[in-house]
């Protein structure tokens, strides 16, 4: 069986990026997903439930839109 990274180095190696598959809306949760290391759908379920709490959890979601670069890697790619 494959030896899993520790989180802090996984992290070290994932930028932070909107990647251009996996997307619903944006693609904020897959980045986020990808940058930790767990299931976009968790991501997305997670914050579908922080929408039941009072907060700002959609003004962050578009923060992190604009915030969030697309991956460089997949903006070559055509589709």
């Amino acid at each position: 069986m494959a030896e899993r990274l520790p989180l802090k180095q996984r992290m070290a190696q994932q930028d932070l990026v909107r990647p251009r598959h996996g997307r619903i809306v944006a693609g904020v949760c897959v980045g986020v997903a990808h940058r930790f290391g767990v299931s976009p759908t968790l991501v997305r379920v997670l914050f579908l439930l922080s929408l039941l709490l009072p907060g700002p959890q959609v003004l962050a979601y578009i923060a992190l839109w604009i915030l969030m670069p697309d991956d460089p890697r997949s903006l070559g790619a055509g589709g």
